[in-house]
């Protein structure tokens, strides 16, 4: 399921609040069916040209609340709504013909797959980077202390689906180590691997450093060697449904505006690699 947040362009956040937006959301962003917020107000043609949707990978959700709040504060009279779930999932949906106008992915491949079917306006810039990070319950009661602990047959491990970008960077990490997975779930989104993790629903999951960050000390991390070997690289683009809208130059701004100084500032102190 996708998290949507519509936020109004009454904002009036700063970009001095950004930390305290990011600690606010960590407390919510396990509730991925939830959603809030008001509408923004609509043009007479019924287009709402003021108004972008972004689709983004779920593990952006604290940095891309934090930064659509300061973008509204510096464009006055724009709305960022926010829908975050995993990559896969959003790809698909803009493939349909969500009404997506921007798409920030956890990976190239799967921005690329919107890239090749027309969804994409104009080039793909990278975003971010981020590692896959093997995390336990705070406790570790089954005493996980390597990625080879995972083969043993009484280890409750979930990961994402081999389609969604942290499932594929934790098997090739895996198969680089010549350690066979074998997990009981396989999820849609980091989100919902960690939060089985958190709740003692599985003894191990791989998510990225940067939910194992947020998660705090209901999470161990076990070290694992050449994880940044593994490392994933966001990319982000306009789609092409906000291509010759009334949408598209805001869309742009958007997209100029978290992959410049103040966008890299606020992911890198989320944990997030500059590209």
């Amino acid at each position: 399921m996708s998290l949507t947040v519509q936020r109004t362009s009454q904002s009036t956040a700063r970009p001095g609040r950004l930390a305290a937006a990011l600690l606010a959301l960590a407390g919510t962003i396990g509730l991925a069916a939830c959603g809030t917020g008001s509408g923004g107000a609509s043009n007479q043609g019924g287009v709402e040209e003021s108004t972008i949707t972004v689709y983004a990978a779920a593990s952006l959700a604290a940095p891309f609340t934090a930064l659509a709040e300061s973008f509204e504060a510096e464009v006055p009279g724009s709305t960022v709504r926010l829908n975050f779930a995993g990559s896969a999932d959003l790809a698909t949906q803009i493939i349909e013909g969500a009404p997506a106008d921007v798409f920030a992915s956890a990976d190239t491949a799967t921005l690329a797959r919107v890239q090749e079917t027309g969804g994409v306006a104009g080039s793909v810039q990278e975003l971010a980077t981020n590692t896959p990070a093997l995390v336990v319950p705070s406790a570790n009661p089954m005493g996980i202390e390597t990625l080879a602990d995972l083969e043993r047959p009484d280890i409750k491990l979930v990961l994402c689906a081999p389609q969604v970008p942290c499932g594929a960077a934790a098997r090739n990490l895996a198969e680089a180590a010549g350690v066979r997975l074998a997990p009981v779930s396989e999820e849609n989104s980091v989100t919902a691997v960690l939060g089985k993790v958190t709740a003692g629903e599985a003894d191990a999951g791989f998510v990225y450093r940067t939910d194992a960050m947020r998660a705090g000390d209901a999470v161990r991390t076990i070290p694992v060697p050449d994880a940044a070997d593994a490392a994933v690289t966001y990319p982000i683009a306009v789609t092409a449904g906000a291509a010759g809208s009334g949408r598209e130059e805001l869309a742009r701004k958007f997209v100029q505006y978290v992959t410049g100084e103040q966008g890299q500032s606020v992911l890198t102190d989320a944990g997030f690699g500059r590209p």
